[in-house]
């Protein structure tokens, strides 16, 4: 007896030796957010950064040892920089063959739904989003054996974004619960993706209300933000700033089908990144097309010379001093994400001060009292760290008994403020920019 159960124990341990422990299997996402068309490297305070021939290069490296490769959307931006007004989406097909799928951007829609249509015939790729009528919710890909379930959202404020006919939105948080469940229940995943495009305040409200997403990366605010799981929930967060400046890598670690560990940071997009030259070539030949064109050209001619950079915070504190002058204000703001980008040093010209101001904002001016004001001032300060945070200048002191005239953009005052910016606001023809070109200008 005693020699049968040793025989059996000595059998029992062969077994289990026989059979493998359960081994980590990793899978590498790569994620960028808010191109607009930039396809020129841009001056950025740690010096020139993008570029879509080094995205390019660096990104189809990556995805040839198996990297899983996203958009976040807002690819094209009409108006500034000047890029897309004249070639559109020539770079989404650019991207065959790299990005596994794209969010649908606000954007994107700049040029009416029948160029995106068109565009969107033009990649191989998919376009998510979850509540857009007639786009695709949510695809799956494989990587490693493992599954991996993507969805993208238009943001709750696409309706006032979006100005072109043809594109409807439904609740996102709505949209999302219901991805959620197709993708973990029917399409049996062994992880969920969010890929965009809604503020990030957003995005951690719906970490919050959705449980079951892994990962979202963060898009639409235009925010550089780490690795980090979002307080009260097992979802992860990481944002790739702008204009292809930076990119997010993550790395999701799985044993037994299931995430155990997520490892995370941005990549930066300077000259340490090798070039796709054949891509380099292009934008080199459709930049200079761009620039000789009359229709463009004046863009390209210089207005002023810069003896110094100037940051993205002495830009909002100028602009804010020409605000004030021009509407013969006490008090001026203008939201954070106003302000996209510092000026270099040297020639100034309208595409880089549209680069740094890329949205035409009229003033407006209304009366309010202390208190009114202090609201405003309250409120902003809410939102510090988010892109619809203030930059204010004439508030240092607020006396409440006295009256104040406050200039805005018209932005602010219409829509990311409206519930606290309730006085009688009255629009004065002047323009942000135009006002920041006449005081550089003088």
């Amino acid at each position: 007896m005693a020699y049968r159960l040793a025989r059996n124990a000595v059998v029992l341990v062969l077994l289990l030796a026989a059979v493998p422990l359960a081994a980590e299997t990793t899978v590498t996402l790569l994620h960028f957010s808010d191109y607009h068309s930039h396809a020129l490297p841009f001056y950025s305070d740690d010096g020139m950064a993008g570029g879509i021939a080094r995205a390019v290069g660096w990104l189809s490296r990556e995805k040839r040892r198996g990297a899983l490769v996203f958009s976040g959307g807002d690819t094209i931006n009409k108006g500034s920089p000047a890029w897309s007004d004249k070639y559109g989406c020539a770079e989404w097909p650019w991207w065959n063959g790299i990005v596994d799928a794209m969010a649908f951007g606000n954007h994107d829609a700049d040029y009416g739904r029948a160029a995106f249509e068109q565009c969107a015939r033009a990649v191989r790729y998919p376009i998510l989003s979850a509540n857009t009528a007639g786009l695709r919710r949510h695809a799956v890909f494989e990587a490693n054996g493992m599954r991996i379930g993507v969805f993208a959202l238009a943001g709750s404020d696409f309706p006032s974004l979006v100005k072109a006919e043809g594109f409807s939105f439904g609740d996102p948080v709505a949209a999302a619960r219901e991805a959620v469940r197709e993708l973990r229940e029917t399409e049996r995943v062994n992880a969920v993706v969010m890929i965009g495009h809604e503020h990030a305040e957003a995005d951690y409200e719906l970490a919050r209300a959705v449980p079951g997403i892994d990962l979202i990366f963060g898009s639409h605010s235009h925010l550089k933000r780490d690795l980090t799981r979002i307080d009260g929930t097992r979802t992860w967060y990481l944002s790739p700033w702008q204009y292809l400046g930076f990119i997010s890598r993550v790395e999701l670690s799985f044993e037994n089908g299931r995430v155990t560990r997520v490892r995370g940071a941005l990549v930066p997009v300077d000259a340490r990144l090798p070039e796709d030259r054949a891509i380099a070539r292009r934008v080199r030949r459709m930049q200079a097309a761009l620039e000789r064109d009359p229709q463009y050209r004046e863009l390209f001619t210089p207005i002023a010379r810069l003896d110094a950079p100037v940051s993205v915070d002495a830009l909002a504190r100028r602009t804010l001093d020409a605000m004030r002058a021009a509407a013969r204000a006490d008090v001026a703001l203008s939201t954070t994400s106003s302000f996209r980008q510092p000026l270099p040093a040297g020639p100034l010209n309208l595409e880089l001060l549209r680069a740094a101001l890329p949205y035409d904002n009229e003033i407006v001016v209304c009366e309010m009292t202390g208190a009114q004001l202090q609201r405003v001032l309250d409120f902003n300060r809410a939102r510090a760290g988010t892109d619809s945070e203030s930059y204010i200048a004439g508030a240092d002191s607020i006396d409440p008994a006295r009256t104040y005239r406050v200039a805005a953009a018209d932005y602010l005052a219409n829509v990311a403020y409206r519930e606290v910016f309730t006085c009688d606001k009255q629009k004065t023809g002047l323009r942000v920019r135009e006002e920041v070109r006449k005081a550089v200008t003088r």
